[in-house]
This record gives C-alpha cells, sequence and structure tokens, in this order.
C-alpha cells in the first residue's frame, strides 16, 4: 500500500512562526536530511535482495515515500528558517557520509534476515519519534506533517516485517536476533545522525569555524530531541521491536526494555536541562 498523501495534502498556509519550537526546529532539519538520502539506502538494500523484483519494486516505493517526508520535513524547516536550505545542506550531507557497506554492497547484518530486522528496529524508532514529535510540537503544520510521517513509518515497518517472514534463508536464533536489533540500536549512535545534525545546523560558511566532531554534534542531536518523548512512545517501539525479533509485543522483553530505554532517556534529559540551565545562569552572571 502505497502513501496516501503529497505535498499538496499539507495545509501550508497555516504555518505559525510564532508557535516554532528552535530546539525542534533543529531536529526537524537533521531529520531532513536522513530522510532525504532514503534513495541511496535502497539501492543497498536492493544489492541484499539480488534478482528479487517484487522486493526491489517494495524498496524503490519506499525510498519515494520517505524522500517525500524529507522535501515535507526540509519545506517547513525553510518556513521556520529561510536561511536553511534542504538542498545544500543534502548536499554536504551526501558527501561526507557514506557507511562501508554501502560501498562494499554486501550485507552488513550478516545476510537478508538479519537486514530486515534491522529496518524493523529503524522504521519502529522513527515512527514513534514522529509520533512523539507531533505531539510536542504546537505548531499546526509540522503537526500535521509529523503525523502523515509517523504513520508511514508505521506501514513500512509492516513492509520490512512482511518481507522478513518471506525470507527462505535460515532464520537466526532468537539471540542471534537480539543481537542484531542491539547492534542496530548502537548503529543509532554512529556517525549518520550527528553529521546530519552538523550539516543541517552550521551553514557551510561557518565549517572552518566550527568543525564537525562526532561526539559533541551527537550529543546536541539528542539534547534536540530529548523533550519530545514520553512514555507510551517509547512503550510503542518496544512493542514493535519485540515483534519484529520474534517477542510477544506486551511481553517480559518490551517491559524491560521500556523500562530501560525510559530511565535512560530521562536520566539524559534532566542532565541535560541542568547543563543549559547552569549555562544560562553563567550568561546571566557574566551580563
Amino acid at each position: 500500500m502505497q502513501s496516501g498523501w503529497t505535498l499538496d495534502d499539507i495545509n501550508w498556509s497555516a504555518f505559525d512562526p510564532s508557535q516554532v519550537d528552535l530546539r525542534l526546529l533543529r531536529a526537524v532539519k537533521a531529520a531532513s536530511l536522513v530522510e532525504y538520502n532514503a534513495a541511496t539506502y535502497a539501492g543497498y538494500l536492493k544489492g541484499v535482495f539480488p534478482g528479487d523484483e517484487k522486493a526491489h519494486a517494495a524498496f524503490d516505493q519506499w525510498a519515494r515515500e520517505e524522500t517525500q517526508h524529507g522535501e515535507a520535513l526540509g519545506r517547513w524547516a525553510q518556513m521556520a528558517d529561510p536561511t536553511f536550505s534542504l538542498e545544500d545542506a543534502a548536499r554536504r550531507f551526501r558527501a561526507g557520509y557514506t557507511p562501508a557497506h554501502f560501498e562494499s554492497g554486501k550485507a552488513a547484518r550478516g545476510g537478508q534476515f538479519g537486514e530486515m530486522i534491522a529496518r524493523c528496529v529503524v522504521e519502529s524508532g522513527t515512527s514513534s519519534y514522529y509520533t512523539a514529535m507531533r505531539d510536542a510540537s504546537t505548531e499546526p503544520v509540522l503537526c500535521q506533517i509529523a503525523g502523515l510521517i509517523a504513520a508511514d513509518e508505521y506501514r513500512h515497518y509492516r513492509l520490512f516485517l512482511d518481507t522478513m517472514h518471506n525470507i527462505t534463508e535460515k532464520r537466526p536464533n532468537f539471540l542471534k536476533r537480539l543481537w542484531i536489533a542491539g547492534s542496530r540500536v548502537v548503529e543509532a549512535q554512529d556517525d549518520e545522525l550527528a553529521y546530519a545534525f552538523y550539516c543541517a545546523n552550521v551553514p557551510e560558511k561557518d565549517q572552518a569555524r566550527i568543525p564537525y566532531d562526532r561526539k559533541t554534534h551527537a550529543l546536541a542531536y539528542e539534547h534536540a530531541i530529548m523533550r519530545q518523548y514520553q512514555r507510551r512512545h517509547i512503550e510503542k517501539m518496544m512493542g514493535m521491536v519485540s515483534v519484529s525479533v520474534g517477542a510477544h509485543p506486551k511481553g517480559r522483553f518490551a517491559a524491560i526494555g521500556t523500562w530501560a530505554i525510559w530511565t535512560f532517556l530521562s536520566r539524559k534529559a534532566k542532565r541535560y536541562e541542568r547543563l543549559v540551565g547552569e549555562t544560562h545562569k553563567a550568561l546571566n552572571q557574566a551580563a
């Protein structure tokens, strides 16, 4: 099933600049680059499924919809910040970020089954992320965009889950599936999101003055998204991840995962708020 919306369906005229949250804007800019880069990932996925024309067609459709997500988010970001250019930022992002497995053409997770588990993990996260973005924003156009994307990401999750169930190769055992899912979560700490945040929020003219640092910009990205999440968003995500590895969506694995992630995020959020508060206090004293 294809996405039932286009950019023309978005009520752009309802945009309210007074409701733009600057921290959320930074996160939207970064997300637009990752989504806009989907065609590159589709090419990699087709290499993992050589000769499977049905899968190839599905991956191409997925990439078109993901690209539309990037276009919608990028257009909103450009309305909120006219200095931002989706095309310019995407050009820089593509030039500086190319995972090794994209170049090798080989499955990074040991085969088709592992790759589909990883995609299910990603789509679980993005569906929950855009739901959280919709719930956190008071700007009406971003609320509409995030809601549409969240629904698409859930369909994409179902697409990869169905593809996984149709694979004929030997399936890894439960512990291996858990390891694949966990390793894909860890990959979220790699350069993709950090570099997307950098390219989206540091203008090209300032690159020499503000060089890219993965740790610094990964923390900046996390700070931008942290306040969006509520516990129900994590519960939804863990239910979807649980199904992808063969566990019950409301079972012990999902419950433990929800508790662990929510505890981790809550502690990080408090730490970030404390650091921001200390910075503001120091600036006020200096003034």
